[in-house]
Formats: C-alpha cells, structure tokens, sequence
C-alpha cells in the first residue's frame, strides 16, 4: 500500500519540475530556431555581417544583465572588458603564436581574473559612485590601449590572424555566422540556468535590497562579485571573437560610448530579462544600419525612438510586452 502511494506522489512531483526546466529553457529554443531559419533569408555578406555584430552585441548584453538588471550594480566600463578580451586574444595569437581558441579561452579567462581583483574594491560603492567608479575603470582601460603603442600599436589598433580550429582556418560568413550564434546560445544557456538557480534568487534579493538581503543570510560581496565577474567574462570572449571576425582590433572597441550602448541596449530592451538583453542588443543594433538612408536626420530620428520608448515603455520592450500580452497595465 506504501509503495502504491509513494509512486503516483513521486511522478507527480516530477511534472511541475519538468514543466519548469522547459519555461526556463524556452527562451533558447525559440532563439535556436529563430537563428536557424535566418540565413536561408539573408541575401549577402553584408547582411551575415550585420547578424555576427547583433549575436555578439547580444553576448555582452546577456551578461551584463546579470550585473546591472538582476544584481542592481551600474556598469559605465564594460567596453573595457570587450576591449582587453580583443588585445589578449590579438596578442597571444599574433605576437606569441597562440592557438586560436586557446589565445581567446586565455584572455577570457585572464579579464576575468581582473575583474576579480578589481571587483572586490569597487563593489563596495553604491549607486553614482559605483557609477563614476566603473566609468573611471573603462576610461583607464581606453587610454592604456590607446597609448601603448609598442604593445597595442596605439590608436591605429592592431592585426588579429584568422581564427583556426583544430588547424583550419574559420572562413565564410555562414560559417562565422555559426560560431556567433552558437557562442550566444552558451551564453544564454548560463545566464537563464543561473537566473534560475538559488544564486538567480539571491541577485534579485539584493537588487530588491542589500540590507534586507544581508539580514536574510546572503552573502551579498559574493554574488555581486558572481555577476561582476561573469559578465566581465562574456564581454571578454563577445570582444576576442569579434577581433577574429574583424581582423583587426582598434581602442574605439573599448571607448566609454561603447560602455554605453551596451547599457543602453540592456536598459532599451528590458532589465532582469535575459529575452530583453537580445532584443535590445538586435534592435539598436540594426536601427542605425536602417536609418541610414535619412542621412543628415539619422541621429535625431535615433535619439527621438529611444526617448519614446523610455517614455511609453519605462521597463523596456520585453516586459512591457509581456504586461500587454498578459492583459495587464503595461503604462506608467
């Protein structure tokens, strides 16, 4: 009589589970098949480029989501992250003869390292401080890059060689295409299993409230330091593959107005939304590109979206959506 209780109970606890594994990894899905179905629809190289630049924008915005959307930590020097991710892989595989993916998995790996040392430090801070101290860290990084010349090859940047896996060089659009999307996929994949998990609730705990989170047990200074540093990572490895797709690598990757699309992008498409980073990073990064045609009123057209949205979707695209589909009140 025992074991036909306890059977019925055990499957039956199983579904909810299930049920929640595939919301959490839904998000992935509809990208993977959104990804597939694009390039039987993309008519030439310029368009394939335009995806690669979207993928690895939307790389960098996914972690840095973590930081800023789920921790509550601003971010003004994250392009410096990118940047030291381009230099350390361009030097260790052109200077120093580095494989490829060992080149790009070390520079990750060593801005990582870095964020660390200094995360520990700045995370101390709180609201514009925190600010002005990320802005001071990115423009450090920006100046560095561009003034050491025998190393970086100054403001005129330097070469990266081709990037080769298990010997043969990557070449093709459709085949860089792939590695953009497959590495933004990872990407997701971590950030919506990490959202998911105790340290996902422990982020918005502390975004909610670092006091209320520290007298609730949860080591705050640890998981700020969490999502400081894999967003550095991602940002990183976003900025060494797209050395490798480029060719080259220049200062410009790691300018304070780079810091700052990139939050603009995560803010534009929804904090605390792992779909709302990838939509922002692919709106704003494909909107220049088609108002291009309005020459001299490109700018202003530009500024005048971004404000309406901030205005008529103060949460971001995302979530106001999602409120509007859920029948609910998505204005402030």
């Amino acid at each position: 009589m025992d074991s036909s209780v306890h059977v019925p109970a055990t499957a039956s606890s199983a579904r909810p589970a299930l049920a929640r594994r595939a919301a959490r990894h839904r998000l992935l899905v509809a990208l993977a098949v959104v990804a597939g179905a694009l390039p039987p629809l993309v008519g030439n190289g310029y368009f394939y480029d335009v995806a690669i630049l979207v993928a690895f924008n939307a790389v960098v915005c996914v972690g840095l989501n973590l930081l800023i959307g789920y921790a509550g930590q601003v971010s003004l020097g994250h392009a410096g992250f990118y940047g030291l991710g381009g230099y350390g892989t361009a030097l260790l595989a052109s200077k120093y003869a580095w494989p490829s993916l060992l080149a790009l998995g070390a520079a990750a790996a060593a801005v990582a390292l870095i964020a660390f040392v200094v995360a520990r430090p700045i995370l101390k801070l709180r609201g514009h401080y925190l600010a002005m101290a990320t802005l001071g860290l990115g423009i450090i990084v920006s100046i560095v890059l561009a003034t050491e010349d025998r190393i970086t090859g100054g403001p005129d940047g330097m070469q990266v060689p081709p990037l080769a896996v298990a010997g043969v060089a990557v070449s093709g659009e459709l085949a860089w295409y792939a590695i953009a999307v497959g590495t933004l996929l990872a990407a997701v994949w971590i950030a919506s299993n990490l959202v998911a998990s105790p340290a996902g609730r422990a982020l918005r705990a502390l975004h909610t409230s670092e006091v209320a989170a520290q007298v609730a047990g949860i080591d705050v200074a640890r998981y700020k330091l969490l999502a400081f540093v894999l967003s550095a990572a991602l940002a990183a490895l976003a900025g060494g593959l797209a050395a490798f797709h480029a060719g080259f690598v220049t200062p410009a990757t790691a300018s304070f107005l780079r810091s700052i699309e990139f939050v603009t992008m995560v803010v534009f498409g929804g904090m605390a939304s792992t779909a709302g980073a990838i939509v922002g990073a692919a709106v704003l990064t494909l909107l220049p590109q088609v108002l291009t045609a309005l020459r001299d009123y490109e700018t202003i057209v530009f500024g005048a979206i971004l404000v309406a949205t901030m205005i008529f979707l103060p949460r971001g695209i995302v979530p106001a959506l999602a409120r509007l589909a859920r029948g609910t009140r998505w204005m402030r």
